[in-house]
């Protein structure tokens, strides 16, 4: 297994306009970062050096050319373009939103060809990313196509964890894409990332309703009766702990997601307006699900503080750890799998 300096974080650089690059640069100021990790941006060392100097920040940038070229206890930054980039913070911009998208497909690229361990990604905005060549509402459901696996959005905060059964889906189209195969699909989904990604032998999975009060047996909508339930039955009979469905209402506010190992929620806003509440601004979003570890922050591009050099890094620094730590632990799960008396043991 790798030592900790050695493992190789791919960062892609998000929208320039946005601050990415701030959150990014301030984190890896803190020199004993490079004592976790060697990490590599990919975007232009350029460009970084005028956010930097723009920012007042001080952080060291090795600019590279090729992988192959990257150094141990440096901030590595891979020129994925060579021109100039008029950059105009906090502006929506589709220009800049074609260079998010080329530094992230680069990464993606280096990723799925090992030649990086992990990827973080900075935010994007999902409006200017759009072209003939790339229809992908985020970064989520491009991986899912790139990388081996059933991609399922998880949103992690220490011991809370809140996936979703359907992520960038408009909210009238929610129920006619609640089936039970896809139910059946993401739960196993998460089971296995909880044993192989967070070291929990029996994972306890609960499902939050669709409908208020949880359908109220039939009287306020027939999901829960007729596509929840039989679901978890089947689960049951796999041996997979999944539990509910709950009125979504009172389970946040109750605490009784502190019983369970994961959450998933109907949808987006479900299980994400409790999950940034829990979280203050500490959470991450990782693509559970997928051959590859990817993580990101939990917020998005924040036009509105863009260049001002007041952005909290945290849950940017937060996403590097965990993608750190689940390198880590994906390892040693399959490290001990490929040798049963090691799995005995311990």
């Amino acid at each position: 297994m790798k030592k900790a300096e050695n493992i190789i974080i791919g960062v892609s650089i998000g929208d320039l306009n946005g601050i990415g690059s701030e959150v990014i640069l301030k984190t890896f100021e803190d020199s004993r970062m490079l004592e976790l990790c060697t990490p590599v941006i990919f975007a232009n060392v350029k460009i970084l050096s005028f956010i930097k100097r723009n920012l007042n920040l001080e952080t060291p940038l090795h600019g590279i050319d090729k992988l192959d070229q990257i150094l141990k206890g440096k901030i590595n930054v891979l020129n994925v373009w060579r021109e100039g980039v008029d950059l105009n913070f906090g502006q929506n911009d589709e220009t800049v939103g074609k260079y998010a998208i080329k530094s992230f497909e680069a990464t993606t690229k280096a990723l799925k060809e090992g030649l990086i361990d992990v990827m973080v990604t900075a935010p994007i905005n999902k409006y200017n990313i759009q072209s003939e060549a790339f229809k992908f509402p985020g970064h989520t459901d491009y991986l899912n196509q790139e990388l081996e696996g059933n991609a399922l959005m998880l949103m992690v905060q220490d011991n809370l964890r809140v996936g979703l059964l359907t992520d960038h889906v408009p909210v009238h189209e929610v129920a006619k894409h609640l089936t039970e195969s896809l139910i059946l699909q993401k739960v196993e989904t998460i089971n296995k990332t909880l044993i192989q990604d967070f070291r929990i032998n029996r994972p306890k999975i609960a499902l939050l309703a669709l409908n208020p009060h949880a359908g109220d047996n039939g009287v306020i909508g027939k999901e829960e009766e007729m596509i929840f339930k039989p679901a978890i039955k089947k689960l049951f009979e796999k041996g997979i702990m999944a539990f509910g469905p709950y009125p979504a209402d009172g389970f946040f506010g109750s605490g009784q997601y502190e019983k369970f190992d994961a959450v998933l929620a109907s949808y987006h806003d479900q299980g994400l307006i409790p999950f940034k509440t829990l979280s203050f601004g500490n959470g991450v979003n990782y693509t559970a699900g997928l051959n590859k570890i990817r993580t990101s922050p939990d917020h998005g591009t924040a036009y509105d503080i863009a260049g001002k050099g007041v952005a909290d890094y945290t849950s940017f620094k937060e996403a590097v750890y965990l993608a750190i730590d689940l390198y880590h632990s994906r390892n040693e799960h399959f490290e001990l799998t490929k040798n049963p008396l090691l799995v005995k043991e311990k």
